[in-house]
C-alpha cells in the first residue's frame, strides 16, 4: 500500500533526485521556461511554486531558505526575490503551468514544457547569449594581441 508516500522516485536515489530538481528549478527561474519529461515537470511544479512563495515573503529568513535550496546561487535568488516576486505579488498561487509537448524521439517518453505564467519571453536563453558574446570578445582580444 502507498499510504503517506508522495512524489515519484523517477528511477533515482534521493540525493540524485534532489540535485535534479535543484538544477531544474534554477533553470526554470533563470529562463522562465524549460522542456523536460512530463513526470519531472509535474514533480518540479510544487517545488518552484514554494520558491516563488518564499520570494513573495521577501524577508531575510525566506531569502536564506531559498539560498540554501539553490546551493548559494545568489544571481538566481536575486531574480526570484526582485523580478519574479514583484510579478506575482497579487497572485495567490498557480505560478507555473505544464504543457504537454508530444513524445521524445529516442525513447517515446512524454515531453512537457513547464513555464512561469506571465513569463518574460525574452528571458529564455538570454544568459547563454550574454555568455557566448563574452567568450567571443575574449577570444577576439587574444587574436588581436
Amino acid at each position: 500500500m502507498r499510504h503517506g508516500l508522495k512524489g515519484r522516485k523517477l528511477g533515482r536515489k534521493s540525493n540524485h533526485r534532489k540535485s535534479l530538481f535543484r538544477n531544474q528549478a534554477i533553470s526554470l527561474i533563470e529562463h522562465e521556461q524549460i522542456t523536460t519529461t512530463l513526470p519531472k515537470a509535474k514533480e518540479l511544479k510544487p517545488i518552484v511554486e514554494k520558491l516563488i512563495t518564499l520570494g513573495k515573503k521577501g524577508d531575510l529568513a525566506a531569502r536564506r531558505k531559498a539560498l540554501s535550496f539553490v546551493g548559494g546561487d545568489t544571481e538566481t535568488v536575486n531574480k526570484l526575490f526582485s523580478t519574479i516576486a514583484e510579478r506575482y505579488k497579487e497572485r495567490e498561487g498557480g505560478y507555473t503551468r505544464v504543457l504537454k509537448a508530444g513524445f521524445r524521439f529516442g525513447d517515446a517518453a512524454p515531453v512537457a514544457i513547464i513555464e512561469l505564467v506571465d513569463r518574460d519571453i525574452t528571458a529564455k536563453g538570454q544568459k547563454d547569449i550574454a555568455r557566448v558574446a563574452e567568450e567571443r570578445a575574449a577570444s577576439e582580444e587574444e587574436f588581436a594581441a
